[in-house]
Formats: structure tokens, sequence, C-alpha cells
């Protein structure tokens, strides 16, 4: 498995495009943001985009969508069911503050549990609200890899100030989700540096 890093959008998401190195099939994680140097790459390694996946539904994940859409138009864009309304409403998810007005529907609707087989990679959604009503994880257990979106950041965690945001519900997410996972997991978030889960259970101050 290769990941692809690279930071999205006006506040700075990280976005990531993760593949199978034996199929060459992929998935994009979060694209805050258009980088037309990702396309560019991904078609030089000829690679397959086969799904774009979105942690939450803030604004700051999600306004690049169209033009990945639009460069790769058989991606499937996956979500967390709970999601949907702040996908689909421009104020909830903020896009509108920010000058663009972005409104999805997922083709694909997750709930706790689920499973998505991307080339020989096994993705397995976590449900984690807290940070947005329907804020998930995506786990890949034979990698030892979390993508968690705007829950887990390193020593921190997301924000729970925003409408439909619960500090308790992040808390319970959390310690029933992330904790149990191996200590040795790597953590790519969504904002800041990467992590472990072991590294945070012991020295995160929030949870």
């Amino acid at each position: 498995m290769q990941i692809l890093s690279l930071t999205t959008g006006i506040i700075g998401t990280n976005s990531y495009f993760t593949y199978d190195e034996e199929t060459n099939k992929g998935f994009l994680v979060d694209p805050g943001g258009y980088y037309k140097a990702l396309t560019d790459k991904i078609h030089e390694l000829g690679l397959d985009m086969e799904y774009i996946i979105l942690t939450h539904g803030h604004a700051d994940h999600i306004m690049g969508v169209a033009e990945f859409q639009r460069d790769f138009p058989d991606a499937k864009i996956v979500a967390s069911k709970a999601e949907a309304q702040m996908l689909a409403d421009e104020s909830f998810n903020m896009s509108e503050q920010f000058g663009r007005p972005t409104s999805i529907v997922a083709d694909i609707s997750v709930e706790d549990g689920d499973t998505l087989q991307v080339g020989n990679l096994n993705l397995e959604f976590l449900m984690t609200p807290g940070h947005s009503p329907g804020g998930m994880c995506i786990y890949i257990a034979e990698e030892n890899t979390l993508f968690s979106g705007d829950t887990l950041f390193y020593t921190s965690i997301g924000r729970t100030d925003f409408p439909g945001c619960s500090f308790n519900e992040l808390a319970k997410s959390i310690h029933e989700k992330l904790w149990p996972l191996p200590d040795e997991t790597q953590v790519f978030p969504g904002h800041m540096g990467p992590t472990q889960i072991g590294f945070e259970k012991q020295h995160n101050p929030f949870v």
C-alpha cells in the first residue's frame, strides 16, 4: 500500500490518495480543495481512482470533490449515511461561508462496520460521531492504518463548537472505536501530522 499525502483547500486539510500497488486501484480521502498535480501524478503512475471517501461533511473536507469527479468520472463518492444532511446542506456544511457552496449526495452510504474492497485493501468504516453527526474513520487492519478525519489529531481532537457537534459524543467515539485498535496503528488525520494510537492513548490530554 502506498499513500500520497497532500495539503488541500483554504484551511490546509490533509488529503490522502491511497492505492494498492498490486492492482493500482486506489481511493482519495477528503479532497478539501483541488490539486491538479495529484491528478497528473495518478495518470503518470497509471493508477485508478475508484472512490472518493469523505470522513465527514465539513466544507474544508469536501470542496475539491467536484473537480476530482470531473477528472475521474467513474469514482464513486462514499460517506456515512448519518452525514447525508450535512453533505447536502451548504449552510450546515459551512461551504457557503467560504464562498464555495457545495452540496454532495453520496453514491455509497455506509454505516458502522461496513467494508469496502479497493484492490487487495479491505477498508472498514468506523462511525465516530462528535465532531459532526456522521463523522467516521477508515481502518485498514492489515496495514495498521487509520484515516481519522477530524476525530483524532496528534495530541488533540476535532472541534466540538460547530452545529451538530458534541464533545461527550466525540470522546465516547474515540474511547469505544479507536482505543481498542492496536497501539501500533498509524493514524493519518485531517489536520496536523501523523501519529499512533498507542501514543495518543498515553499523551492526548483531551481524552
